[in-house]
């Protein structure tokens, strides 16, 4: 017969031997709940720890293989893991967005969630796969960016975390669009 103590280890053994497999398929995933503003930033962190070698291409290579993952014609993929019903924003609305930029290594670059505060900006005054990926998300939607660096900062360093050609990774949730 089991003990209690025993069967929960078991258990627990059983879920880190899931979760261990789940880090080594590099999937990229985040739960769309969220219980504190840095909670989010951990989640993606936690989920996308990559071998240092991966390079942007083979990730995005993966990646476009995994369940929910879209890539559009111009290269960005993006995983919708909330379905907003609100309007689409255009290329000159203003929006107010909640979002965390992290490397495909799970590094976290930018968040509003840690400084607590939704960033407002016109949807033609971002990166090009921001520009894309808002004109497609409605009013309410949080999705997952997957972004090639011809639709980031291309070859430019931006001091300290993005390097020239860098692959980037966003959660982004859609809050309003602001001034239309």
């Amino acid at each position: 017969m089991q003990t209690e103590s025993h069967h929960g280890r078991k258990v627990l053994s059983t879920a880190s031997l899931v979760w261990a497999m789940f880090l080594c398929a590099c999937a990229p995933s985040v739960s769309s709940e969220s219980t504190s503003p840095n909670d989010s930033d951990e989640k993606i962190k936690a989920t996308q720890r990559l071998p240092e070698s991966m390079s942007g291409e083979a990730f995005l290579d993966k990646n476009k293989t995994l369940p929910g993952v879209i890539t559009t014609n111009s290269g960005l993929q993006y995983k919708v893991l909330v379905q907003g019903r609100g309007t689409r924003p255009g290329p000159r609305d203003t929006v107010s967005t909640h979002y965390v930029g992290t490397l495909i290594d799970g590094t976290v670059f930018d968040s509003s969630r840690a400084r607590q505060s939704p960033a407002q900006f016109r949807v033609d005054g971002v990166i090009r796969g921001w520009t894309e990926a808002l004109q497609l998300m409605p009013v309410g939607s949080k999705w997952m960016l997957y972004v090639p660096p011809n639709l980031a900062y291309g070859s430019q360093r931006i001091e300290p975390h993005i390097g020239p050609d860098e692959t980037l990774v966003f959660e982004v949730e859609l809050l309003d669009i602001v001034r239309r």
